[in-house]
């Protein structure tokens, strides 16, 4: 009896991958797939608001503009914000686990960076998350395809085709994925996770999917009055992002690899 009921969840599961593996190959360059994040919502049965059933498109590209000087030393908030939208606060540590073995294997989205000027001593705080960039390394290494890169310049994983390789995490520059080292008990629907996938921010896709033209970090960020993060199109010259842009020089991290990231940062 467990050989076939094994059998025929692997079934369920390659039924799963090919309806999905169809709608994107429906599309012209992936342009007009439909939004995995909106798939994955609709199947896990969200009941916070309806999904999109329309495709994603190149109409718009979403990203960031951070302003480090307003990044507070020792705040966590847009961390704290990341971790409870995406269920990486219901991670628990293996029984019996070291401590700082846990710390340095826990999945992360966004993390706090310190920069430290070595001629003057500066030091800036910044966050670091996935960069989005227009030319993601990590698409290119992948094997099965499970990187991918949006039509509106989101890059994401698919949990049901990574095959836990980590090439993808080998060639991002910037540190900006994890990996899943032991079995999840608890996770949301939003955010699913499973042992063995790998996983990095999404500018909460989900939010955007449902018409929220927010993520978890910069709303957390405007909560405390910070306000270092800012959220938008940039192809949309009167979007909060590309105003935020126009006041302030900002620059890419690693802008001599040409990645054209989604996120800026201005004081660095």
């Amino acid at each position: 009896m467990s050989q076939e009921r094994d059998r025929e969840v692997n079934r369920e599961r390659r039924r799963f991958i090919g309806a999905a593996a169809g709608a994107v190959a429906g599309s012209a360059g992936g342009a007009g797939a439909l939004a995995m994040g909106a798939l994955a919502s609709s199947a896990a049965g969200d009941a916070d608001a309806a999904a999109r059933t329309d495709p994603v498109t190149d109409r718009h590209r979403w990203g960031m503009f951070v302003d480090t000087s307003k990044c507070a030393d020792g705040c966590t908030a847009c961390v704290d914000a990341c971790d409870q939208e995406n269920g990486l606060n219901l991670q628990s540590e293996p029984h019996g686990d070291d401590e700082a073995k846990w710390q340095n294997q826990r999945a992360v989205w966004i993390r706090k960076v310190k920069l430290r000027d070595q001629a003057t001593g500066h030091v800036t705080n910044l966050p670091l998350m996935c960069q989005h960039c227009e030319h993601p390394p990590c698409v290119d290494v992948c094997p099965t395809g499970a990187s991918f890169k949006r039509a509106d310049g989101i890059v994401m994983v698919d949990r049901h085709t990574c095959i836990g390789c980590r090439y993808c995490m080998m060639a991002c520059p910037y540190k900006a994925r994890s990996f899943i080292h032991e079995q999840v008990d608890q996770k949301l629907t939003r955010a699913p996770r499973g042992m063995g996938c790998v996983e990095s921010c999404n500018l909460c896709a989900h939010r955007l999917d449902t018409g929220d033209i927010s993520t978890a970090c910069a709303d957390a960020c405007a909560a405390e009055d910070h306000h270092a993060i800012v959220f938008g199109d940039l192809k949309d010259p009167t979007s909060p992002v590309r105003q935020a842009m126009a006041k302030q020089a900002s620059r890419q991290i690693r802008e001599d690899l040409e990645l054209n990231t989604g996120v800026r940062y201005a004081g660095i």
